[in-house]
């Protein structure tokens, strides 16, 4: 059997891609790798270099900077000389003046300038007449109250023994009672006294009957005496029928009256009255009593004043007022001389006041030890820089600076001149003394004061404005200040601050001016 030919074509691959072929993957994703990937790191890095130029691109303020002054100030050790100064004594922190208290005239003084006195120990006197008579006549016056007040109180006394004891009033009720019962008892007995007096009236009737009848055998004159008694018996008996309607009267207005004082026994209206009005009397005259007493009390406290004491230990400085001045005092609106008699000082507390050169001023420390010398003392007196006033004077051109005297020797005294060797103070910098200490200084003019305290424009090293809080020193002359904390020698400070500028604000240094402050 003859074999079939050998078909090659049904052994060829065929290599066409369809839809559905999975092999068309790869070729997709090596033409996103070629393609859009490096498109897209190109944006990117586009809109790098966009954002991180986009200040500059920004308008810019052009601003002027000048650097931060360093010197250098050689250190100098503890108690070392730097400056003299003329000055004089003083009290410290000022004399004391001693004012008369009670307005008068000074009869004499008691003391001498520089004399030392004690605390109350009497300086001068005044003439004290007037005063003794006022004393004088407030103890009268206290008398006098004290004799109303005791009266008072006698009478306060009486009315309560009133009060407790009203016998005044069981009196007035017994004999009202008494009266009573008297006119009820007439009146109880009228009724027979008036048969009686009936029985008395019948039988003057016969009788003066029995006589008419016998007038011939007797004498006229007995008839008419029986004619006389038959009429004064009628009178009786008419007078006491006429008596019951009275006595009734006098019974019920007798009842009235006991019960009223009855009533007015347990009431005690007047009596009650009585005390009270004794005890406001009382209340009164004591306190009429206490007002004169105050009133000796100040008149024995005018007579006190009337002699001038000294109000602590110390010496006198001058003498304010000779004998025969006459003084205002507490009273007085006319200035301290209208009262002050002498001025004192305490010879424990004395200052110099030093005439310090202005260029030696930046030098002075508070605490800083100062040696001062006088002609009335040998022996150098210690002290200390208390703190620079605010007086200088133009025409010395000077500052006075205030030094305490460290046990001030008995021999010195306000108003000596002295010579005071300021040195200089102890430091943590001494061990350091030979080397040299860098001090930064700006110009006064580009301080400003914030909310935070005080802060100075600077540029930074991506030239934008900064606030810099500074913590400033003393004044370094020509117009800088020192700056303790805050800057560093590498800063530059902008000299002319736009009004709108804020932290974080881009600026064009447009220039740098090196001669500001070097003058």
């Amino acid at each position: 059997m003859a074999e079939a030919p050998l078909d090659l074509g049904q052994l060829a691959i065929d290599r066409t891609p369809s839809p559905s072929d999975p092999s068309s993957t790869p070729r997709r994703r090596r033409w996103i790798s070629r393609f859009v990937l490096p498109i897209g790191i190109l944006i990117g890095f586009a809109m790098l270099l966009a954002v991180a130029a986009g200040q500059h691109w920004m308008p810019r303020k052009s601003v002027t900077v000048i650097p931060v002054i360093a010197k250098r100030a050689e250190v100098v050790q503890a108690g070392q000389t730097l400056f003299q100064s003329p000055g004089w004594i003083e009290p410290r922190p000022t004399a004391i003046s001693v004012a008369a208290l009670a307005p008068g005239v000074i009869e004499s003084l008691l003391v001498v300038e520089g004399q030392p006195v004690k605390r109350g120990e009497p300086v001068a006197r005044l003439i004290s007449i007037d005063a003794e008579l006022n004393v004088q006549q407030a103890k009268n016056t206290v008398a006098i109250r004290q004799g109303e007040l005791q009266r008072a109180e006698a009478e306060w006394n009486a009315a309560m023994v009133r009060f407790k004891n009203p016998v005044h009033l069981e009196v007035q009720l017994a004999d009202a009672e008494s009266m009573l019962a008297r006119a009820e008892t007439e009146l109880a007995k009228l009724p027979f006294m008036i048969e009686a007096a009936q029985a008395n009236v019948e039988y003057a009737r016969n009788n003066m009957q029995g006589k008419r009848s016998a007038e011939g055998a007797i004498s006229g004159r007995i008839v008419a005496r029986a004619e006389s008694d038959h009429a004064a018996e009628s009178a009786k008996l008419q007078e006491l029928q006429r008596r019951q309607p009275n006595l009734q009267r006098e019974v019920d207005a007798l009842k009235t009256k006991v019960r009223a004082l009855e009533k007015q026994l347990n009431l005690l209206v007047e009596e009650t009255r009585q005390v009270e009005e004794a005890k406001a009397k009382v209340a009164s005259s004591k306190a009429l009593w206490e007002e004169a007493k105050l009133e000796l009390r100040q008149a024995e406290l005018a007579l006190e004043r009337n002699v001038v004491k000294a109000p602590m230990d110390g010496r006198i400085l001058r003498l304010i007022a000779s004998p025969g001045t006459r003084v205002s005092g507490m009273a007085s609106s006319t200035g301290h001389s209208a009262s002050t008699v002498v001025e004192m000082y305490d010879p424990d507390r004395l200052q110099v006041r030093a005439d310090v050169r202005l260029e030696d001023v930046p030098m002075i420390r508070k605490g800083q030890p100062v040696e001062i010398e006088t002609a009335s003392s040998s022996l150098v007196i210690q002290g200390r820089v208390l703190q620079a006033t605010s007086a200088a004077n133009v025409q010395k051109n000077t500052l006075e600076v205030k030094v305490e005297l460290i046990d001030p020797p008995p021999t010195v005294s306000p108003e000596m001149l002295v010579t005071a060797t300021f040195l200089s103070a102890a430091t943590s910098s001494d061990v350091d003394a030979a080397k040299d200490k860098q001090r930064l200084f700006v110009p006064e003019a580009l301080i400003q004061a914030g909310d935070s305290g005080s802060f100075v424009w600077c540029v930074t090293e991506d030239e934008t404005a900064r606030q810099t809080p500074v913590v400033v020193g003393g004044a370094g002359g020509d117009g800088l200040v020192e700056i303790e904390s805050g800057l560093n020698v590498t800063d530059k400070l902008i000299a002319n601050v736009p009004s709108d500028l804020e932290p974080g604000d881009p600026i064009s240094v447009v220039s740098e001016d090196t001669t500001m402050g070097m003058n």
